[in-house]
């Protein structure tokens, strides 16, 4: 069974443990999109990629202007055209999550799962659940060394002067 992880992007009134803005919530699966790399410009404005979109066509185009220039041989312009194809299918996901981010949908959460429907199950699962937990710190507390001088990042050398 093929796992995958997904990250979950939230408007910006959802609050942890609250079901408000879950029927709004967005699964962005992570790694190669075959749509997006099939489809290119047609994937991304079906996602409401806008800017990103214009990009790709632009880019696209300035790219089969290069090779009609260059007087490259069809066999070259259709491999530079499935290489571009494969770079916009590995990008994809993160052009979404950035655009997402960027409209103030940042990711929330990231979950692992074998399809969309179980990530889904999951991430609101962890959503709602979460408040019930406490919240914990970042860092693993550990030993303190602060009584020691510092010079920059590292602790003084004990007789190196």
């Amino acid at each position: 069974m093929r796992m995958r992880s997904y990250t979950l992007h939230l408007p910006p009134d959802a609050r942890l443990g609250e079901a408000v803005g879950l029927d709004r919530a967005v699964l962005v699966p992570d790694g190669f999109s075959w749509s997006a790399f099939a489809f290119t410009v047609l994937w991304f404005l079906y996602h409401r990629l806008w800017l990103a979109a214009l990009v790709v066509l632009v880019g696209l185009i300035g790219l089969a202007g290069a090779g009609i220039l260059l007087g490259l041989p069809t066999g070259a312009g259709l491999a530079a055209t499935l290489l571009a194809g494969w770079l916009i299918g590995l990008e994809a996901s993160s052009l979404r999550r950035w655009t997402l981010a960027r409209r103030g949908w940042p990711a929330r959460d990231a979950v692992v799962a074998a399809n969309p429907e179980e990530a889904e199950t999951r991430a609101l699962n962890r959503w709602l659940e979460a408040s019930a937990t406490p919240p914990r710190a970042p860092f693993p507390s550990g030993p303190s060394r602060r009584g020691e001088p510092v010079i920059g990042l590292f602790p003084a050398q004990e007789g190196a002067r």
